[in-house]
């Protein structure tokens, strides 16, 4: 491969030599043919389109990106379709996949800030030539667009996208990135403050939200959607009739709208950071900056500002965190869970049944029935409690219909597949029934022992239980092999995370069909050992269980829940406290502090309310903030040693750090790596701070607790 230079913005005369970063670049590559297309209202003439296609030979599960390598490709493409003089310039992807922009694998190596300046002016001044060539440039968005696949997209002239394309966005703020190569300077421009927050900030932060093609037609990020079937030749006729003139695409000039209008979508920019990571993360915040400059400024500042601050961001420790460390492991640890079995081992899972009907009961049987399309079969005690956990399951389904989440095809072909039964008999033919009933060892046991008598000795039999032993739940039974923990984390269809729980005589089939379930399910497993809690929760409740410490030592009540606030959290501890409900984390505190001690204490404050019934902690003031509901206050017991809020974050990372240490030593999971998975697919750790390991490394508390790092492989570190 050739070298690959490119000036550095404010080094006159110097190149960054980037041929080392793109030594092991999967080369996005860029073909060139001359289409002639006939020209709306003149018979007989033809329009000449020089339509470019970039594509890395690989097939649609690996995004086309591009690096310096393809983005020299793409230049020298752009050149040569320049050369033959045609009437427009088109750009478009393979199949099923226009331009998912920059490796991040690559970019998450950068220690050098000039290679991030160079890597950010390379495509900023590649893309540019697109807008500024002097021939009319089409996007004819074929399939997914991300990051520098969308910018492409934006600098030019045109924008189409097929029906199939799946989505587009803009997802680099929630990568710790803003985008780079002219996203912050021409969104704006094209389609105004308010809804540029919408794709800049607002989406990356809301679960990475990414828009389907008409969404992106409504915004007026596309100029019209086309139908799949034949969408490169409608595209074609199109961009011809935007060239003949027969096609109007009108555009809004935003660089002069009211001043109020730009500060309103600014301010809402900044709320919706505040709210999403309250100032633990600058991308949003630099993102921002970089759209008000967007109104002010010509194109050239705007595009050299843009570069400066992707490259700070870049050398950022947030970014090295989220966007390097924390993104491969969502995006492939998370594909490729570390101590699967052969999956050829696996049992096809065609009919699931779900003992219980209640509200987690009611998620996991539509989960079943929406991503593996099987029959779902519910039952529970007694009729009543039946029907009530299949209305809900309906009311479920009939609001995917009204957000058209769903058709109302589906909608109907969900509902036929969820049906109830009284009698376990119903579970005959089914190939996996997990249970959801009450987080009691005797009760699970007995269903275990019920299930047995009507199900195939081939039947997987699974539970939901979040803490106790499933060893224990499988020991009497007449097939322990085929019992697993299936442990799924609130709200089920939303939270990728998944617990696969491996009892002392779950056998290799059985744990390879789960593993093919959650893949099914589009879930994210992780392979537990069966100890009480696994991983997740006994994290969370070790941090819970501080914070609540804490609050019966006399600290007030908001010190304590606002402590862990730094950190971006997506929810206080007593909002997720709440969200369990007193009695379930009374419960799961009492089956800690049997199997571990004292480092879970069962909070006396916590079993009084529980025990008075609570079944909430919070209520609203008359200033609209969240504060203890008085009633729960009046049960608290405290004593005369409070704490500040930094003390009571200090012993809730230090025992973060206790406590991770120990599930390691403990073989509970195979390594760090797995620990951070699953808190931020399953807790809700911050994206933007990466897994907790490494933050807990960095910031001091590992080796303050346990005198040694965690170090997981694969975090890229800054140079001191």
């Amino acid at each position: 491969m050739s070298t690959v230079t490119t000036e550095t913005t404010g080094t006159t005369g110097t190149a960054v030599d980037l041929g080392a970063f793109a030594a092991d670049e999967v080369v996005t590559h860029a073909y060139v043919r001359v289409v002639e297309v006939p020209t709306p209202g003149a018979p007989g003439r033809t329009t000449r389109i020089a339509l470019i296609t970039i594509d890395n030979g690989r097939d649609h599960t690996r995004p086309s990106t591009l690096g310096p390598a393809g983005l020299a490709e793409l230049d020298a493409a752009i050149t040569t379709a320049v050369e033959a003089s045609p009437d427009a310039i088109a750009v478009t992807g393979k199949p099923f996949i226009f331009a998912a922009g920059a490796d991040l694998s690559q970019i998450g190596r950068v220690t050098d800030r000039a290679i991030a300046l160079a890597v950010g002016e390379l495509g900023q001044r590649v893309y540019r030539r697109l807008g500024t060539s002097g021939i009319p440039s089409f996007a004819f968005v074929n399939g997914l667009a991300l990051g520098g696949g969308t910018e492409l997209a934006l600098h030019c002239d045109y924008r189409t996208m097929a029906t199939n394309a799946g989505f587009i966005a803009l997802p680099e703020v929630f990568l710790g990135l803003l985008p780079g190569w002219g996203g912050t300077q021409l969104l704006p421009r094209l389609i105004g403050p308010e809804h540029a927050v919408t794709v800049i900030v607002e989406n990356p932060l809301n679960q990475n939200r990414m828009l389907k093609p008409r969404a992106a037609a409504d915004l007026g990020l596309v100029d019209v959607v086309l139908d799949a079937a034949d969408y490169l030749e409608q595209s074609l006729a199109w961009a011809a009739g935007v060239v003949a003139g027969t096609v109007a695409v009108p555009r809004t000039p935003f660089a002069g709208a009211a001043d109020d209008e730009w500060a309103a979508a600014l301010a809402r920019g900044k709320a919706i950071a505040d709210l999403r990571t309250h100032g633990a993360a600058p991308a949003p915040y630099r993102a921002l900056e970089m759209i008000e400059l967007s109104r002010t400024a010509d194109l050239d500042e705007g595009l050299r500002a843009e570069r400066e601050g992707l490259a700070d961001l870049v050398m950022s420790q947030e970014f090295r965190a989220g966007g390097g460390y924390a993104f491969t492991l969502v995006q492939k640890r998370a594909r490729r869970p570390v101590g699967a079995p052969d999956p050829t081992l696996a049992r096809p899972v065609t009919k699931v049944g779900v003992v219980g009907a209640g509200l987690m009961a009611g998620q996991i049987a539509l989960l079943f029935a929406r991503n593996l399309h099987v029959p779902v079969v519910l039952t529970d005690v007694d009729q009543a409690r039946l029907d009530k956990g299949l209305a809900g399951v309906r009311r479920e389904i009939d609001a995917l219909k009204g957000k058209k989440r769903v058709s109302a095809d589906e909608a109907n072909r969900l509902t036929a597949l969820i049906t109830g039964s009284l009698d376990y008999a119903a579970f005959a033919d089914a190939d996996l029934v997990i249970e959801a009933v009450f987080e009691e060892l005797d009760v699970k046991r007995q269903v275990f022992a019920q299930l047995e008598k009507h199900v195939s000795a081939q039947a997987v039999l699974a539970t939901n239980t979040s803490s106790l032993s499933v060893t224990a739940m499988a020991r009497d039974l007449e097939h322990p092999e085929r019992v697993v923990g299936f442990h799924f984390f609130t709200p089920v269809a939303v939270l990728p995370m998944l617990e696969i729980v491996k009892a002392a005589e779950t056998d290799d089939a059985t744990l390879a069909t789960a593993f093919a379930v959650a893949k099914g399910l589009k879930k994210g497993p992780v392979l537990t050992a069966d100890a009480a809690g696994f991983l997740v929760n006994r994290l969370l409740l070790r941090s819970m269980g501080e914070v609540l410490a804490a609050i019966d030592e006399g600290t007030p009540p908001d010190v304590a829940d606002a402590a862990l606030t730094p950190l971006g959290m997506p929810m206080s501890p007593l909002m997720l406290l709440q969200l369990s409900g007193p009695a379930v984390a009374a419960h799961v505190q009492d089956s800690l502090h049997a199997a571990f001690g004292d480092r879970f204490p069962v909070s006396p404050s916590l079993r009084r309310i529980a025990d008075a019934g609570h079944r909430t902690l919070l209520t609203w003031d008359d200033e609209g903030r969240q504060v203890l509901d008085p009633a729960v206050a009046a049960l608290l017991v405290q004593g005369d040693r409070p704490s500040t809020a930094e003390q009571v974050r200090d012993r809730v990372l230090l025992a973060l750090a206790q406590e991770a240490r120990l599930i390691l030593d403990e073989g509970v999971v195979a390594d760090a790596a797995d620990i951070d998975l699953g808190m931020i697919t399953g807790a809700g750790w911050p994206f933007w701070l990466g897994g907790i390991t490494p933050y807990l490394d960095r910031e001091g508390y590992s080796e303050r607790a346990t005198g040694r790092r965690f170090a997981p492989p694969g975090v890229a570190t800054l140079p001191a």
